[in-house]
């Protein structure tokens, strides 16, 4: 069983950061497949990034690529999205997830393969 914490969330404007972070706890001695996703009103939750606890090759969509960076301590179990040139459309909860299992080189997990959930933070752009 895994336990996953967001933080960092907040309010910025357009071409500003944020730094969330997502503390994992309960069984941490196992490697994971982590990801960030981020669901905004009214539309589907999206896949942000997808990355292994042991490192190694990282997924990230489109939308996002060149601008959010993920990284990780794993002597604190922490894993982070630092978010860079915000746009107004970054604006949703962005959730931390886990998953047991291999993804691929590339690791292409969808939503449903992630078993465990934060509660999301929530990160609002403005223009």
């Amino acid at each position: 069983q895994v336990q996953l914490v967001e933080s960092g969330g907040g309010s910025v404007q357009a071409g500003g950061s944020l730094r969330l972070s997502c503390v994992r706890s309960g069984d941490t001695s196992r490697s994971y497949c982590m990801g960030w996703f981020r669901q905004a009103p009214g539309k589907e939750r999206e896949r942000v990034a997808v990355f292994y606890t042991e490192g190694g090759s990282e997924y990230y969509a489109n939308s996002v690529k060149g601008r959010f960076t993920v990284s990780q301590d794993n002597a604190k179990n922490t894993v982070y999205l630092q978010m860079d040139s915000l746009k107004p459309e970054d604006t949703a909860m962005y959730y931390c997830a886990a998953a047991r299992g291999y993804y691929g080189n590339v690791p292409i997990a969808k939503e449903a393969d992630f078993a465990y959930w934060g509660q999301g933070t929530q990160v609002t752009v403005s223009s």
